[in-house]
């Protein structure tokens, strides 16, 4: 059994039309007798942006001389990358110790006669690092949520403080079947006892459906973000700086509430400019070749277009693009986005994911087995890649790239 097979065993034997079942969730803590987490909760949902604010949020209290433990799906090349302690990946045995107690767990769980649904991965690594957490006497915990927000696991453990990133239609029919729908939802992971609530700004339906659902459950006032509190230098460039913003404010937040010392100027700096963020405008070279790879996990047409900008004012010209989007992405927008450019569409072999909308009929299709550095350095000197996480994992595991530790406290 691989070290990480607990966390898939309930998803893997779901029945059709299974639900994700946040009672069975709480049938499994009473089970492996954790009661909730240990210590201060700052979580954060959004659509796009919540894995870059997680890991600055992290940075910023680890900045401060704190034991930090983050929770972020999915993992880039490994799923220990999913629970991190200030920074730093778990190892292999933490990883296998933790899914341990969860598969006992999961053996005592009733029949899903009696209690029907089931555990996403996604979640069972939350219930694992706030597990952790408890274990290692972490200072703070960060938590990003799967998918979602009170439907999410995330919700069973309140957060004092709620960062939300930007919100749009993603998950639609899953989470709601509108932007507000899907930000209610998301919003949702507030609790009576939050105290702050931080959002990038957002369109202004979404920020209206947001406001309302923070002030019917926490009694709050949502706070909207105004960045540039940070140097320019010490964050990532273009949409990236806004979600880096937000993690650090909302850290600060966390501090501040709970009266705690923030991190010296000096620390921040030291610790912020050690921030590396895989597959987010990455920059990287083929092994053994000159190809060089730009690696992005855009997956809207805004999101292509900020990547492809970004490429050009590094290079002259893009050889080639690779993209890899599952049908419940902006596949219609990349059509548009890149119809100037030779691209290579990517289907992923995980059959969760779907491949069937119509592509432009000069794009090559090919299957992830087939991205070695020998197909990529054939493509050009300058390749972009953007798609889903997942694959920009993949591609990051082909470029036998740095993923194991995120910021240096």
């Amino acid at each position: 059994m691989s070290s990480d097979s607990a966390f898939f065993a309930d998803w893997r034997s779901r029945p059709d039309a299974s639900r994700r079942s946040l009672e069975r969730a709480r049938q499994l803590l009473r089970l492996i007798g954790l009661s909730g987490a240990s210590v201060p909760v700052l979580t954060v949902v959004g659509s796009k942006g919540k894995g870059t604010a997680a890991t600055y949020a992290s940075a910023f209290l680890a900045a401060s001389g704190a034991r930090v433990v983050t929770v972020t799906s999915p993992g880039l090349r490994s799923n220990r990358e999913r629970i991190r302690l200030d920074g730093a990946a778990i190892s292999a045995a933490e990883l296998t110790s933790l899914g341990d107690r969860i598969a006992r767990g999961l053996q005592r769980l009733p029949g899903r006669d009696r209690l029907p649904g089931h555990l996403a991965p996604a979640g069972l690594f939350t219930i694992a690092g706030v597990l952790f957490a408890e274990q290692v006497e972490a200072d703070y915990l960060v938590l990003e949520a799967g998918m979602g927000g009170g439907s999410d696991e995330v919700s069973i453990f309140p957060a004092l403080v709620v960062a939300i990133a930007q919100i749009f239609a993603e998950h639609v029919g899953v989470l709601g079947d509108t932007p507000v729908e899907i930000a209610r939802e998301k919003a949702s992971v507030v609790s009576s006892q939050t105290e702050a609530v931080l959002s990038l700004p957002q369109e202004p339906p979404v920020q209206e459906a947001i406001e309302m659902v923070v002030r019917q459950k926490a009694n709050l006032k949502l706070d909207i973000l105004d960045a540039d509190a940070l140097p320019a230098e010490l964050l990532p460039p273009s949409y990236g700086r806004w979600n880096a913003e937000l993690g650090c404010a909302a850290a600060s937040t966390t501090v501040s509430l709970l009266g705690r010392n923030s991190p010296a100027p000096r620390d921040l700096h030291r610790v912020l400019e050690s921030v590396r963020l895989p597959g987010r405008l990455s920059h990287h070279v083929v092994p053994d070749s000159e190809t060089e790879v730009y690696v992005d996990s855009a997956i809207s047409r805004a999101g292509i277009a900020t990547a492809l900008m970004m490429a050009h004012q590094r290079w002259d010209t893009i050889d080639h693009v690779l993209l890899c989007l599952p049908d419940h992405k902006d596949v219609d927008g990349a059509i548009t986005e890149l119809a100037d450019y030779p691209v290579t569409f990517v289907r992923l072999a995980d059959a969760h994911f779907s491949f069937t909308k119509a592509l432009p009929d000069k794009w090559p299709v090919v299957d992830e087995k087939e991205i070695t550095p020998t197909f990529l350095s054939g493509l050009g000197k300058r390749v972009l890649s953007l798609g889903t996480v997942f694959f920009s994992g993949m591609l990051l595991n082909v470029l036998n790239a740095p993923t194991e530790r995120l910021f240096v406290p």
